[in-house]
């Protein structure tokens, strides 16, 4: 019997934890130079709780207008299992406006805000593999809104 163990688990072999990692981080690059492509401006990068149970914001960007953007980078190699966008449910939805709640209340004002998604699609590429696809990045702005997750 052959038993499915995430890559990102305790249980995954060091290795795959690292190609997990590696891949995560690739994908939040593509999704930064997207975004910056489109005008917006890094403010963080990576934003934690601190503590346990609280949440992560992947990038915080800025608009040209002043709007604060939350970004969820979301990625998969494939759309089984809904892809992406699905991996973002009500629960983690939850965690990014507590974030997000915690990084206004720390910079002590409340600017228009948004909570965008970058879905990153596909195989991404961590090396200069001329093999495999390179990866579609898909932009969901005002994915959800804070009101509707509470």
């Amino acid at each position: 019997m052959t038993m499915w163990v995430s890559a990102r688990g305790k249980g995954a072999p060091a290795e795959a934890r690292v190609r997990t990692k590696e891949l995560g981080d690739r994908a939040e690059q593509l999704a930064l130079e997207h975004l910056r492509r489109h005008g917006l401006t890094l403010v963080r990068r990576n934003f934690r709780t601190p503590g346990r149970g609280g949440g992560e914001i992947d990038l915080i960007m800025r608009e040209p207008d002043g709007t604060l953007v939350f970004v969820e980078v979301r990625q998969r190699a494939s759309q089984s299992r809904g892809g992406a966008g699905a991996s973002i449910t009500a629960h983690k939805q939850r965690r990014i406006v507590f974030a997000a709640r915690h990084f206004l209340h720390a910079i002590g004002s409340e600017p228009p805000c948004r909570f965008d998604v970058v879905l990153v699609q596909g195989v991404v590429r961590t090396d200069d593999s001329a093999r495999s696809q390179p990866a579609e990045v898909i932009w969901l702005r005002a994915a959800f809104d804070a009101t509707a997750t509470f």
